[in-house]
């Protein structure tokens, strides 16, 4: 696993910013999507459920991608790729996190009691920034 620099980290962790997590489809082609961003010991997070492409493609093919880019600098941004895990631990309390950090909420408020909320963790292979100097 290679480390995430620790401003790159804090600037993941901590900023509000959507990032891109990109996933591919049965026939290699990219799948990216819009997705809240978390950091969880090294390794950057997202949060799902299950029936959704992005789990169907990861259970299929774990490698995945996630970008996130400063929307009031477009030249500070982080990219992490590597294999992605799934798991269903910590998930809804995970989601309850980035409602508070996306949203300002306790909790998520579109959560449906039928759905099974799922964490994604993509454990770094490669590490690009840009921005993070000085």
């Amino acid at each position: 696993m290679v480390k995430i620099g620790e401003k790159p980290r804090q600037f993941l962790d901590e900023s509000p910013y959507a990032g891109v997590a990109t996933t591919l489809r049965k026939d290699g082609s990219p799948h990216s999507t819009i997705v809240w961003v978390d950091v969880e010991d090294g390794k950057v997070s997202f949060n799902t459920a299950r029936g959704r492409a992005k789990v169907r493609h990861l259970e299929r093919d774990p490698r995945a991608s996630l970008l996130m880019v400063d929307p009031n600098n477009a030249w500070k941004w982080v990219a992490v790729s590597g294999p992605a895990e799934l798991t269903e631990e910590g998930a809804d309390e995970q989601i309850d996190k980035l409602a508070k950090k996306y949203l300002g909420k306790d909790e998520y408020p579109w959560r449906k009691p039928e759905e099974t909320r799922v964490k994604v963790l993509i454990e770094p292979e490669k590490v690009d920034s840009s921005g993070f100097d000085g």
